[in-house]
């Protein structure tokens, strides 16, 4: 079995690491703060802009996962030295790098995203996300270091908490019959990445040479509203049809001139305004990974959160 470390824990490094554990393999995970280790899961604490400290903590690997994400007002200013030190550590112990990315890059599209469209963001966010991609494909094409990006839509499922659009803001309120809000049109055609899938799509690339060089969309169903989809997981709480509000933008104005966050948000709202989906057709051509059937992922997400608020 292999050594495989992920630069990062929230949700979509913490399933990589599990998925990888559950296959016997050696995990490592680096974060700022560390961890108590669990069942096969190594945690060591640094930072991984510290180039000289990440390749030590790297050597040996066969993948490097991509899986942090600087806080999202300071993408700007530190995506660059955090990608620039995963390709330093990719370059001195030849690792795969295996970067998890979003849609961000494509900026605004008519029609189904596909791996071969633009990056031709305008926005300071969708442009550092695209530069990032762009950095390793350039140091893979020079044969410098073996790298591959994996793109995936909106997250949720189990293990999605705070960042996602159908999580923290939604789920509690829907479990108890309440009105939830949504950021733009609640009946646009969305496309939603479910988190287990994203994990499998990671883990298979690392090991297919294949697919190394270019970008992948992870399997993803196929699109719902933001409505319809809190509809079904209404459906399977039993918790009785729920109201979905839009944010009214004025009410989004005054938020952001306290919050940085919603301050964000302003450059993406164009991906709830209108449709934005995902053609996930060349990775299911090309690999194994499929999405999981709709009805199971509704079903986990809505037992999962279930649990964690019967718990908490």
């Amino acid at each position: 079995m292999s050594l495989y470390v992920i630069v990062g824990f929230g949700p979509a490094g913490a399933a990589t690491a599990r998925q990888l554990a559950e296959q016997g393999h050696s995990v490592r995970v680096v974060t700022k703060s560390g961890r108590s280790p669990e069942p096969g899961i190594e945690h060591v604490a640094l930072d991984a802009t510290d180039s000289e400290s990440l390749i030590r903590a790297t050597q040996g690997a066969a993948a490097v996962f991509s899986c942090a994400a600087p806080p999202y007002h300071r993408w700007a200013t530190e995506w660059p030295p955090l990608a620039s030190s995963l390709c330093a550590a990719a370059e001195a112990t030849g690792a795969v790098l295996v970067m998890l990315g979003n849609l961000y890059g494509y900026g605004p599209v008519d029609g189904p995203m596909t791996e071969e469209l633009p990056l031709a963001a305008t926005g300071p966010k969708g442009r550092v996300r695209a530069a990032v991609w762009e950095q390793a494909r350039g140091l893979h094409e020079q044969g410098r270091i073996k790298a591959v990006e994996v793109r995936a839509s909106d997250f949720f499922g189990p293990g999605v908490t705070d960042g996602g659009h159908l999580a923290g803001r939604v789920m509690p309120r829907l479990l108890r019959g309440k009105p939830v809000s949504t950021l733009g049109d609640p009946d646009a055609p969305h496309s939603w990445t479910y988190l287990p899938d994203v994990a499998g799509a990671l883990v298979e690339v690392a090991g297919e040479e294949r697919a190394w060089g270019r970008a992948w969309h992870v399997p993803t169903a196929p699109w719902l509203s933001t409505r319809e989809m809190v509809d079904r997981l209404a459906a399977r709480a039993e918790s009785g049809p729920v109201p979905v509000r839009r944010v009214p933008p004025a009410a989004l104005a005054v938020a952001s001139v306290f919050s940085p966050l919603v301050r964000g948000l302003k450059e993406i709202r164009y991906q709830f305004d209108r449709p934005f989906t995902v053609d996930s057709s060349a990775y299911e051509a090309a690999f194994t990974v499929r999405a999981t059937p709709l009805d199971e992922q509704i079903r986990a997400t809505v037992d999962w959160w279930r649990e964690r608020l019967g718990a908490g």
